[in-house]
């Protein structure tokens, strides 16, 4: 894999719980990060961690309308990224189906889909030009399966119709966005992590926990989907290969639909099983 020494990459939501641990490891690699949060979210995360290679700042990613030309500044100021990986989301907080009201259901689309949609045009206007680019959206197992109810006991909050609805939608925009761009050299790719619990959850809900334990977790290396190899390598779809997901009758299609599979391996980092297409 090649060195990310150097390369520009953003990262939308890099403070955040996923995050800061993607920013982290893209630091660790030298790259040169921008880490784009909610107001002080950034500058607290990168000064505690004593973070060389990354620069914080705040920007609204949920304000599509202020988009492009905070897009257009961030160029001007810092070049035409390398690579971006978008983070930032919007969910109505765990309403029930009964309770989630349509206008609380909209509000996520345009909070979060619709956002995502102007950053990778505008994003991908300034990459054509240079001839390659990569950007990384991050979807959800709940964007391909329903969440199990008889997980989510109450008290607990229960994922929203909303989140999981945006984050298919977030599936189609990336093959979209991959097949249409792809001819520019521009590679989008989206990623689909299975449950990865907050430490408040964690410590409120240790019977949750314990239950999706007895499935094998897994995690992404966005290292992998940063680098520049394989350059033919735009794969609208990375899903979890895990149990969690079975029980929805494969509702994600047949393993390596795609072209492009992974299995836990020891550590919860990812081997990549490829097949010709």
């Amino acid at each position: 894999m090649d060195s990310l020494a150097g390369k520009k990459i953003w990262v939308t939501g890099g403070a955040g719980y996923l995050g800061s641990a993607i920013t982290s490891a893209l630091d660790q690699q030298s790259a040169k990060v921008l880490c784009i949060d909610l107001p002080g979210r950034a500058e607290a995360f990168v000064r505690e961690n004593n973070l060389n290679c990354t620069i914080p700042l705040t920007i609204d990613m949920s304000d599509a309308a202020g988009l492009p030309k905070a897009i257009d500044d961030l160029v001007a100021k810092h070049g035409v990224p390398d690579g971006v990986v978008h983070l930032a989301f919007a969910s109505s907080g765990g309403k029930t189906l009964e309770e989630l009201s349509a206008e609380e259901f909209q509000k996520t689309f345009d909070h979060a889909l619709t956002p995502a949609f102007v950053l990778c045009r505008s994003l991908a206007g300034h990459m054509k030009p240079q001839g390659h680019g990569s950007i990384v959206l991050f979807s959800s197992m709940y964007g391909m399966v329903s969440p199990d109810p008889k997980v989510y006991r109450a008290p607990m909050k229960p994922n929203p119709i909303d989140y999981g609805a945006s984050k298919a939608a977030i599936i189609q925009l990336t093959r979209y966005l991959a097949v249409h761009y792809g001819p520019s050299g521009l590679r989008f790719n989206s990623l689909a992590p299975g449950p990865f619990p907050n430490p408040a959850v964690q410590t409120a809900h240790p019977e949750f926990v314990a239950e999706i334990g007895q499935k094998p977790p897994w995690a992404v290396s966005a290292k992998m989907l940063k680098s520049s190899a394989p350059p033919f390598f735009s794969c609208p779809m990375v899903r979890p290969s895990s149990r969690v997901t079975t029980w929805s009758s494969m509702a994600a299609g047949p393993p390596g639909e795609f072209g492009f599979n992974l299995e836990p391996t020891p550590g919860h980092w990812i081997k990549p099983k490829t097949r010709n297409l």
